[in-house]
């Protein structure tokens, strides 16, 4: 039976809109998970998408900050380049300077993937965190409140590549991942079934170089191998995509709020 996924997807002219409406999509979800259960968990990605939605967070001129409670807040990262901390390459890095180290979060509520280590060690140790912190027994798998991904221009989210052995594992919470075509080849990735158990699953994407491949991920042919954000189908239907326009080029016309929907079978 055909899966259903209903899509919606917001587009913005301005940068500062979507770089706003995403920080205010962040704070509605930990505003949310809170009420509901006391704590928020919430994974994000790295690249230059969400730099300026971490300096607004972060920011105390800004709204956000102050409509978090950072103390019910657990942070973790969709995935890591094999990399020290102090790499500029390093996710948690980009995000421990622009957001971590100027808002009052626990320094233990962030739980980053350890790039430095071997891949297979880090990414064992970074299951072995998740399954710490949830108290996971089994074949239990965590469910994060909020998860924020990317998308490049190979149609690639999180690690998970086109062609490589992480768009394959479907029991491990994460995995070391080879990316040959990469400059840090090595990477460990979140897999795409813990993802699609979030509560909320939202892409954040911008550029003119993301219009062809964000096109044929939502209206081409199913071919994750080569598309691996095709592999993103939550479990409760529902998927969001915030955009500029240059990135939405190829979707059908917003309406005049921006906003649009579509409905895919996979």
């Amino acid at each position: 039976m055909a899966k259903e996924i209903h899509v919606d997807y917001r587009v913005f002219q301005q940068q500062d809109a979507l770089s706003r409406a995403t920080a205010e999509h962040f704070v509605q979800g930990i505003q949310s998970a809170v009420a509901a259960r006391g704590v928020a968990r919430i994974a994000i990605s790295g690249g230059g998408s969400p730099k300026p939605v971490f300096s607004l967070l972060a920011d105390p001129t800004q709204p956000y900050c102050a409509a978090i409670a950072w103390d019910r807040l657990w942070i973790f990262w969709v995935d890591e380049r094999c990399v020290p901390p102090d790499h500029p390459d390093s996710n948690y890095g980009e995000a421990r300077d622009l957001l971590l180290s100027k808002v009052p979060l626990p320094p233990d509520r962030a739980i980053r993937i350890e790039g430095e280590l071997d891949p297979e060690e880090a990414a064992a140790r970074y299951e072995s965190a998740i399954r710490g912190h949830y108290r996971l027994e089994g074949a239990q798998g965590p469910v994060f409140d909020v998860i924020q991904l990317g998308m490049g221009d190979d149609g690639h989210c999180a690690s998970l590549f086109p062609h490589t052995d992480a768009l394959h594992e479907v029991i491990r919470l994460a995995v070391a991942n080879h990316v040959p075509q990469q400059k840090q080849s090595w990477r460990v990735t979140l897999t795409w079934p813990v993802i699609n158990a979030a509560r909320d699953v939202f892409f954040l994407i911008d550029g003119p170089a993301k219009a062809d491949p964000l096109g044929r991920v939502l209206q081409g042919p199913y071919d994750p191998e080569t598309l691996p954000s095709q592999l993103i189908q939550p479990q409760n239907g529902r998927l969001l995509f915030l955009l500029d326009s240059t990135a939405a080029a190829h979707l059908p016309t917003p309406a005049a709020d921006g906003s649009g929907t579509l409905e895919i079978a996979r």
